[in-house]
């Protein structure tokens, strides 16, 4: 059976951010003392939960960055490709680059979080109404949960929550969008 390059794009699209979802669980759990509120993300890529972490989150970006080459071939989305190539290397360099390289590691970061967003902003040329919409407010949740980041205003949550709030959206955002090209109707 042959595939489309819309289905295999979708496919690693949702296994891409499905395993990081399943790997920042693990290496939450093996970091002890971890907060979810009060200790960044970052931090599970030099402690105990390294290994778990660091490959979890390149995978992210490796998966991503073969989903958007077959994306292209399937849809011909420049802009969307642009972004999608620099969240992905921004995913693999957060992998590549821990905490301990802060400011490699925050310039990845940035790229990640800024461009995650703009890329499930942009991404409703591609989808229909109401995920289209959905897709925009994940992005302009994760881009105001940045901004607030970058500010130090933490609204409670806490340096971790915040950046959570950042990161969560922009993985529902690519599981979803996953699912979607996944579901597509075969072209003729």
């Amino acid at each position: 059976m042959k595939y489309s390059n819309d289905k295999i794009a979708g496919t690693l699209f949702f296994i891409a951010a499905t395993q990081f979802v399943l790997g920042l669980i693990v290496a939450e759990a093996l970091y002890p003392g971890h907060s979810i509120s009060q200790s960044e993300i970052s931090y599970l890529g030099i402690g105990p939960s390294a290994m778990v972490y660091n490959a979890s989150v390149f995978l992210l970006g490796l998966f991503m960055i073969i989903g958007t080459y077959f994306l292209q071939h399937a849809f011909n989305v420049k802009i969307l490709t642009a972004l999608l190539t620099l969240t992905a290397l921004g995913f693999m360099g957060v992998g590549i680059f821990t905490h301990n390289c802060y400011q490699i590691h925050f310039i990845a970061a940035v790229f990640a979080f800024l461009f995650g967003g703009l890329s499930a902003i942009y991404s409703y040329k591609l989808m229909k109404l109401p995920v289209s919409l959905i897709n925009i407010l994940l992005g302009l949740i994760a881009l105001s949960a940045a901004v607030l980041y970058i500010v130090k205003q933490y609204a409670g949550l806490g340096a971790g929550g915040m950046e959570r709030l950042i990161v969560y959206p922009i993985l529902i955002w690519a599981i979803g969008f996953g699912g979607y090209l996944i579901a597509l109707p075969e072209k003729s």
